[in-house]
């Protein structure tokens, strides 16, 4: 199997992408030579992406219909998506347990929503790929949760559990009756305390997943900062 082999001629998708990490993403990729799918909300946010280099798309990425229309889009104009770094996210919390509200909930549940959207629509072009990644970026507070943060914790754990399951399903489609190099596809988590100031590390190991083995990244939680 001709992997690893960059990420050069790859095309990627950056769900959430109008963020400062986003940007450091797009621009990581395009350097490196990869197709640039910046998907976010907000067509003027988006804009300076395509300054970068990237393609943008304007998409709701909680609304399943829209994903789906994204994705029949870019398959009729013949790209098929080699990655995946989803950033789709945010922060609410305080107040302790009493304080975890149902609407803070709910708006942080999009982010997993999202996560489920676009990893299914796009799915079969992850396993088809000679050499595939997606990548989720996840939070500390998922191994030592605290009151305050309950609903942030409780949110970034179960889309830990969606990245795994990704894992054993890129595990599941390789060969079975073959070595751990058939495997192609890899899910990885990224941990951090907090993104401010590791915008431009995220990018960089980001694209370094194409340069390992998927073998050796898939199913990996992968710590970035202090």
């Amino acid at each position: 199997m001709p992997e690893p082999a960059g990420v050069g001629g790859r095309c990627v998708l950056v769900a959430g992408a109008t963020s400062t990490s986003g940007d450091a993403a797009v621009r990581a990729l395009v350097a490196g030579g990869a197709t640039v799918i910046a998907v976010g909300r907000d067509e003027d946010r988006l804009a300076p992406l395509r300054a970068r280099g990237g393609r943008t798309a304007v998409c709701d990425l909680t609304d399943e219909a829209s994903v789906r229309a994204l994705a029949d889009e870019l398959h009729r104009e013949g790209l098929r998506v080699d990655g995946i770094l989803h950033l789709v996210g945010g922060w609410r919390g305080g107040g302790g347990i009493a304080g975890q509200s149902d609407a803070d909930y709910r708006a942080l549940e999009g982010g997993l929503t999202a996560l489920r959207h676009v990893s299914r629509a796009f799915w079969d072009d992850l396993v088809a790929a000679p050499a595939a990644r997606t990548a989720i970026v996840s939070s500390t507070a998922v191994a030592r949760p605290l009151a305050g943060g309950a609903n942030y914790a409780a949110v970034k754990a179960a889309e830990e559990a969606w990245a795994r399951a990704m894992a054993q399903g890129f595990a599941k489609a390789a060969d079975a009756g073959a070595s751990a190099a058939a495997l192609r596809a890899a899910s990885v988590i990224f941990r951090v305390r907090s993104l401010a100031g590791l915008e431009d590390d995220l990018a960089a190991a980001f694209v370094g997943l194409w340069d390992a083995e998927a073998s050796a990244v898939n199913d990996q939680v992968i710590a970035l900062g202090a």
